[in-house]
């Protein structure tokens, strides 16, 4: 059954769940990239697929436990694919993003500028570069 808006009440009404469904998609976004580690793996990913050695050395703090965790649960939230490749004898399972998980690229190098300005301005350091899209030739 639809309803018309019947007045301010029903605009508020749609007003409220607008921003209920705002806050709930911003929710889901977060509980797939939260933590320390899972927009860097992601960002390793966008300029094509890489092993797990090589995003172990990339991300160089990382331990494999911690890695292996990540990628599986970012496997599992649709962000990250596997792929399997044969080269000589044993099989190397690369990762690489899914459409999904590529979506997040604007979305990191927003957040990278953001974090460039916001520490910037937190220091005092003016000086500080205030686009980071030159960086995006970096990844």
């Amino acid at each position: 059954m639809s309803h018309a808006l019947n007045g301010d009440a029903d605009k508020d009404q749609v007003d409220d769940l607008c921003k209920k469904a705002f806050v709930l998609a911003i929710k889901d976004a977060l509980n797939v990239v939260s933590g320390k580690w899972k927009l860097a793996i992601v960002c390793t990913l966008l300029s094509g697929p890489k092993g797990f050695a090589e995003m172990e050395r990339l991300l160089d703090a990382i331990t494999p436990r911690m890695l292996s965790r990540e990628l599986r649960e970012l496997e599992v939230n649709g962000v990250i694919a596997r792929e399997n490749e044969v080269v000589s004898a044993p099989r190397f399972r690369k990762y690489a993003l899914t459409p999904s998980g590529r979506k997040l690229e604007a979305v990191i190098f927003a957040f990278a500028t953001w974090g460039q300005e916001h520490r910037a301005v937190s220091t005092g350091d003016l000086t500080a570069p205030s686009n980071s899209h030159s960086e995006k030739n970096a990844v």
